[in-house]
């Protein structure tokens, strides 16, 4: 057995011990049902006289209020309107507004009732320092790349997640190192009284001196310029119009423009990098989505489903240096068995209609979020892409710890703490119509990988993961990882 699998036993049964010496506590709040039809003096139905917010302190109450299924002066049955302050409870929460969501009913007649909706909100300005790899992932950094440096990027980071009260999202970002950055974006998600359409609008700049130019045997092959001139430029700018008629449903369409500039020795490197011979590529751009969401938590689902249509039109209007569309599909299903257990199952797919594009469009394996556990080292690229990802989850430690004696500020007091144990299995194809023979090794074949991992969910519902994976060309290794896999 090798050394890395025996430390990665030995992080889960230390972790099996903490979670017996400190016991158990739910991280988030539960929705009272005291007054449940197994009670005694339980209506059959009951009518709403006023619902009650506390804890809103800036965001304002139309907001909650949109997330809500019930309304004042309705009768429900009983058991129906459990279900509704339920699923509400989670709309509210996934708003990523609050740290602790809490729906009360209290009945205050035969058949009425009032709503308490009990919120803590988190804390919305926060200046951060951007000090992230540059690479796809950590693996790719630490393995394919020597764990350089000089390939981190560093900066600073400023959002307000909730301008105004209105659930508005204004973000900044200047970022130095690696990749030269600056973008800019604000979101207003609700432009009209009724609270169905939004707009948002994004610019972003960012130049290399090290570019990524192509693939050989599956790995990124880098190019520096032997003056260590600047290789890329790239400009782009998106407004993105939302609709929002039912609670779970969202309909996109982004209307942007790219501009992107490569030194002419980029090209010598790869003739190919732009495909119509010009070192500059600028195209208009149009994409509509289709998401339907209803997870019960956005950053660590557990229960739901998130289904995801999109379909990109590159070069509207003008034609002459990229035409091309693409199609993505994205539909996860996620099982909760009981509060302990739960199962996870996600297919992506990824269809180019032509037969090459651009490299800055190469699609494929490894690249975010389309990947196979155990094949991270590894991009398998290509113009159509299946892959299925599933996970089996227990959650053996889940606890509240109490910092508030040492933080004062009633948003950072409590520390959340979940942590799972994942029994994974995926697995994926990717077509290669160009069956490039440098890369033949993992196109056109069918991929698989599997493994155990642990992942963390803490404070404001950050997620590490720690997994060993394998895969069937007879690869392992121990991964690190910042996002859940889907």
């Amino acid at each position: 057995m090798s050394i890395k699998i025996i430390n990665f036993i030995l992080v889960v049964l230390v972790a099996l011990v903490l979670s017996l010496c400190l016991g158990h506590k739910s991280v988030y709040a539960q929705v009272d049902t005291s007054f449940s039809p197994a009670n005694s003096g339980t209506p059959e139905k009951v009518k709403v006289n006023n619902i009650f917010i506390i804890g809103n302190e800036k965001t304002k109450k139309s907001i909650i209020l949109r997330e809500l299924d019930f309304t004042t002066d309705y009768y429900y049955d009983w058991d129906t309107f459990i279900e509704i302050i339920q699923a509400d409870q989670k709309k509210i929460y996934n708003l990523r507004l609050f740290t602790e969501v809490e729906i009360t009913p209290l009945l205050t007649g035969e058949d009425e009732a009032e709503v308490v909706i009990t919120v803590k909100e988190r804390w919305y300005i926060l200046p951060s320092i951007i000090f992230q790899l540059a690479d796809r992932n950590f693996a790719e950094w630490w393995t394919n790349q020597g764990r350089d440096f000089s390939r981190v990027n560093f900066g600073l980071r400023l959002s307000h997640n909730n301008v105004a009260g209105r659930n508005e999202k204004l973000r900044f970002a200047g970022q130095l190192g690696f990749t030269k950055a600056l973008d800019i974006q604000y979101s207003k998600p609700y432009i009209d009284k009724k609270q169905k359409h939004g707009l948002a609008v994004q610019f972003t700049f960012y130049n290399n001196k090290t570019l990524a130019i192509k693939s050989e045997n599956n790995r990124q092959v880098f190019y520096t310029s032997p003056e260590e001139n600047v290789l890329r430029k790239n400009i782009a700018a998106a407004i993105r119009y939302t609709y929002r008629r039912s609670f779970y449903n969202f309909h996109f369409v982004t209307l942007a423009f790219n501009h992107t500039w490569i030194n002419p020795s980029v090209l010598e490197e790869n003739p190919n990098y732009f495909q119509h011979g010009s070192n500059t590529l600028r195209y208009l751009y149009l994409t509509y989505t289709f998401r339907h969401d209803r997870r019960d938590n956005v950053a660590y689902a557990t229960d739901g489903e998130l289904l995801v249509l999109s379909a990109t039109k590159y070069g509207v209007f003008y034609t002459k240096e990229l035409d091309e569309i693409e199609v993505n599909l994205t539909a996860n299903k996620y099982f909760k068995i009981n509060d302990k257990f739960h199962f996870n199952t996600g297919l992506t797919a990824n269809w180019f209609l032509s037969e090459t594009q651009p490299y800055t469009l190469v699609r494929g394996i490894g690249y975010n979020p389309n990947f196979i556990r155990g094949y991270e080292l590894n991009v398998i690229e290509g113009q159509q892409l299946y892959v299925h990802k599933n996970s089996f989850r227990w959650k053996f430690f889940d606890y509240d710890f109490d910092i508030s004696r040492t933080v004062p500020l009633d948003q950072f007091s409590t520390i959340p703490i979940r942590l799972y144990l994942s029994a994974n299995f995926d697995h994926g194809f990717v077509k290669d119509r160009n069956e490039i023979l440098a890369n033949a090794r993992l196109t056109n074949k069918y991929l698989f990988g599997y493994g155990l991992g642990i992942d963390l969910v803490g404070f404001y519902d950050a997620v590490l993961r720690f997994e060993y994976s394998l895969n069937n060309t007879g690869g392992g290794n121990f991964f690190f990882n910042f996002k859940t896999p889907f």
